[in-house]
């Protein structure tokens, strides 16, 4: 007599029943943690590389200026002019310093503390602009000052 027999068990169907519990929770957990971004992009920039970056650690009350150049509606480069976009509007040197004064007046007195700028400009704009709008923004009193890079890949 052998100690070991063959039996014919069909093997058990998988069972599915959590598998909806688990995609929605898979679905609560994206939803909460992507970031969605506020402003629609309407100039063109390349990030400059660096060396000596620093993560931002703490995202308070940010805009964003991008500075490059114009997109059109299809996406491609309209003109070879730079212009400057605030947020989610293309706007002139001269009326950064009236929206930042409005925005910051409409904040807290936390919030006008930890007000930050990014600037995220085009690798190739002229330094000229950029100290025009550094002062640009010391006079709006905004002295949180964030310039976006990228490192350079390592060989």
């Amino acid at each position: 007599m052998s100690l070991y027999r063959r039996h014919n068990h069909a093997i058990p169907a998988l069972n599915t029943a959590s598998l909806p519990d688990l995609i929605f929770t898979i679905l609560f957990f994206f939803m909460l943690v992507t970031h969605m971004r506020k402003a629609s992009i309407k100039v063109k920039y390349q990030v400059p590389v660096g060396t000596e970056l620093t993560n931002l650690t703490k995202k308070s009350t940010v805009s964003y200026i991008y500075i490059g150049k114009p997109l059109g509606e299809t996406g491609q480069v309209v003109s070879s002019e730079t212009k400057i976009q605030l947020n989610d509007k293309l706007v002139s040197l001269n009326d950064i310093k009236q929206s930042l004064v409005r925005e910051r007046n409409s904040m807290s007195p936390e919030e006008r503390k930890a007000m930050l700028v990014s600037i995220r400009a085009d690798q190739n704009t002229n330094m000229g602009l950029i100290i025009d709008l550094k002062q640009i923004l010391r006079e709006a009193n905004v002295l949180n000052v964030n310039y976006a890079a990228v490192t350079k890949p390592k060989r």
